[in-house]
């Protein structure tokens, strides 16, 4: 069967095709959710997947016909996606995902109806000022820890750190199930910081390109010392009064900004880590090699850790969806293990 999944986010949206466990074609559109807050209208949005569908489909010499299932996830089932979806409260396993599914009629975007999942948020409590900080909630990344969970066969307690334009920190119970996120802007926070601040003219705009383990934890310790805001001009500092070099610099930024994820994740009630919990880093290599130093270098925790490769991380998102999809009998359950 070939099946298309798609991870549509609040500024890209992207488009997967599947047989038997192996990736027929792909193509990618830099239009989200953000155009439709941005807009009003949720066109853009819909132009931009049903023209990946297409890119994706003559990649692989295929027709619109030719496909058996179609899956989407991530921002696309929020209220500025194509279909409002309620998250579904925590704990969320395999099983709930699946029963949560929506199977809905689009023609204008796609030729076969699109099956989409459901995001999970923490709680279903009134959100106040006494317990907001324990509130999170996520669309896209129930898919990935899901893909993730099976491809490396965790079990017991687990936390993944996910890094990117939002760092998602997801915590797992012993039946691996999503009990929990929290949230940072940290990618976002690094981006800016980078590249629209003062900053900016003492890394060129750019970011590091080789990571220095020194300058690293250097910048976290300062910020835990003095506050990220004075860490981050101390780059200027840096850059002004002393020999070191671009990539010393972005190094010492990225440290500053990615100490608070360790925080969160120490304190965050969000999640509720313990410092003996399996924890399994993911992201871009620089990434998810630095967040894995501050760790490791914090004291605070003391269990398992994993970094995910390349290759574990690689079309994770599909790989969810393919595993939700086959909990709900949509495919047979090997088509989702191939993935």
């Amino acid at each position: 069967m070939n099946i298309i999944t798609i991870d549509s986010g609040t500024t890209n949206s992207r488009c997967y095709l599947w047989r038997d466990g192996v990736l027929l074609g792909q193509a990618a559109a830099e239009v989200g959710v953000r155009d439709s807050a941005i807009s009003g209208s949720k066109d853009a949005l819909k132009h931009a997947v049903r023209d990946i569908i297409k890119l994706t489909l003559a990649q692989a010499g295929l027709e619109a016909g030719d496909v058996g299932l179609v899956l989407a996830s991530g921002m696309i089932t929020s209220s500025l996606g194509l279909v409002e979806v309620p998250h579904l409260t925590a704990p969320v396993g395999l099983a709930e995902l699946a029963r949560g599914m929506v199977r809905m009629e689009m023609p204008e975007v796609c030729a076969q109806p699109i099956w989409f999942i459901p995001g999970v948020r923490n709680q279903s409590h009134k959100v106040t000022l006494l317990n907001h900080e324990a509130m999170d909630m996520m669309r896209g990344e129930e898919t990935e820890t899901i893909g993730l969970l099976r491809r490396l066969e965790l079990n017991g307690h687990a936390l993944l750190v996910l890094p990117g334009s939002h760092t998602k920190l997801v915590s797992i119970d012993q039946s691996q199930r999503i009990t929990g996120c929290a949230t940072t802007l940290s990618g976002e926070l690094l981006q800016a910081i980078t590249q629209h601040t003062l900053i900016s003219q003492s890394l060129g705009g750019q970011f590091g390109r080789e990571l220095r383990p020194d300058m690293l934890l250097a910048g976290a310790s300062t910020a835990q010392r003095t506050g990220l805001a004075r860490a981050c001009f101390s780059v200027r500092t840096l850059a002004q009064f002393t020999d070191l070099q671009h990539d010393d610099r972005a190094s010492f930024l990225l440290g500053a900004v990615l100490s608070d994820d360790v925080l969160a994740l120490k304190n965050s009630s969000a999640i509720q880590m313990r410092p003996d919990t399996t924890i399994v880093i993911c992201g871009k290599p620089m990434l998810r090699d630095a967040l894995a130093l501050l760790i490791e270098d914090n004291g605070f925790f003391y269990g398992r850790r994993i970094v995910a490769t390349d290759a574990q991380q690689a079309g994770l998102s599909g790989a969810g969806a393919m595993a939700v999809a086959a909990a709900r009998g949509l495919v047979p359950a090997d088509a989702a293990l191939a993935l």
